[in-house]
C-alpha cells in the first residue's frame, strides 16, 4: 500500500505545481497585484513526506512520498518603457511581471511528465496487486 501513497502524494504535489504555474501564465501581464505592485511569480516547494510514526521514532531518513512544503514568491520585476500605460511610473517605465513564458511553458512540461510518471507508476501497483491476489486464488 506504500506504493499507492507515493504516487498519490506525488500526483499531489505535482498537482499543484502545475495550478501555479497556471497562474503564472494567466498573470504574466498583471500589473496590479492584491499586495500592491505588479504580480510576482509563485513557485512550489516540494519537500519529502515522512510519516508521523518515523518521525515520532527518529527516523526521518525514511521518506515515503512527497508533499508541497509551501508557496514561494519571487522577488522582482522587469521594467519596460510604456509612458502610456496606465500604471507607468513617473519616469515612463512600468514594472511588469517577473514571469517568464518560456520558463513557464519548461517548467509545465517537467510537471506533466512527473504527473504522468506517477500516473504510470500507480498503474504498476495495482497491476502486482492484482496480479498478487490471483496468485492468492
Amino acid at each position: 500500500m506504500d506504493a499507492f501513497a507515493i504516487s498519490a502524494s506525488g500526483l499531489a504535489a505535482q498537482r499543484a505545481r502545475l495550478d501555479l504555474i497556471a497562474e503564472n501564465l494567466a498573470n504574466a501581464e498583471s500589473t496590479r497585484a492584491p499586495g500592491g505592485g505588479p504580480y510576482r511569480r509563485r513557485v512550489a516547494i516540494l519537500a519529502p513526506e515522512v510519516p508521523a510514526f518515523a518521525r515520532l521514532v527518529g527516523a526521518l531518513d525514511a521518506p515515503r512520498g512527497v508533499r508541497v512544503a509551501g508557496v514561494a514568491t519571487l522577488p522582482g520585476a522587469r521594467l519596460v518603457w510604456n509612458p502610456a500605460h496606465p500604471d507607468a511610473r513617473a519616469d515612463g517605465y512600468v514594472a511588469l511581471p517577473n514571469v517568464n513564458p518560456i520558463t513557464e511553458l519548461v517548467d509545465l512540461i517537467q510537471a506533466a511528465r512527473a504527473y504522468e510518471a506517477n500516473v504510470t507508476a500507480l498503474q504498476a501497483a495495482k497491476a502486482m496487486a492484482l496480479r498478487a491476489l490471483d496468485l492468492a486464488r
